[in-house]
């Protein structure tokens, strides 16, 4: 197995890209400031970068999980241009008062719970001591909080500069 590294754990709507309310199309999607470069950042310090997202919009029925994944191809393809990548998007499509059955459940993938982080450090050699996520929600903190790893509330501006606030105040807080 390879070396365990540390993991930036981003959410997608309100961190990487404006939360315009369900953002599901490619002509509705905008990165929000820093967030290429924040990306592009941590690959090159060797973490691995994972986005978490719930998406409660499939369980409504306001689009599907393949306009979801082709909104993902668009922003590795976006990211790949600027010379980042995510190492693998985790998302939970599911809400307990979904419209479409498929999806209507509760799930601990669904953040608050810590499902998609316990998820990505089964999959991944992640040093989850060493490990944070950025989110906009409180449910997000909660989240982290209960995969046991770092949490910061983003409340906007420009995300590279924030993750590199959030790194330096987590690595003092681990010497501290």
């Amino acid at each position: 197995m390879s070396e365990r590294r540390p993991a930036l754990f981003l959410d997608r709507d309100g961190v990487l890209n404006v939360d315009r309310g369900y953002v599901s199309r490619i002509e509705d999607f905008e990165w929000i400031d820093g967030a290429k470069e924040c990306v592009a950042t941590f690959n090159r310090r060797g973490w691995y970068v994972f986005v978490v997202t719930n998406q409660s919009g499939i369980a409504r029925g306001l689009y599907t999980e393949a306009d979801m994944l082709a909104l993902h191809a668009h922003m590795e393809a976006e990211l790949e241009a600027a010379g980042a990548r995510i190492d693998r998007f985790y998302h939970a499509p599911w809400h307990e008062e979904g419209e479409v059955a498929r999806y209507r459940r509760a799930s601990m993938d669904r953040k608050p719970g810590p499902g998609m982080l316990l998820q990505a450090m089964a999959d991944f050699n992640v040093n989850r001591e060493q490990s944070f996520l950025i989110g906009d929600k409180e449910t997000d903190m909660d989240a982290a909080r209960a995969a046991g790893v770092g949490a910061f509330l983003f409340r906007g501006g420009n995300i590279a500069t924030f993750a590199e606030w959030a790194l330096a105040s987590f690595e003092d807080g681990l010497r501290g």
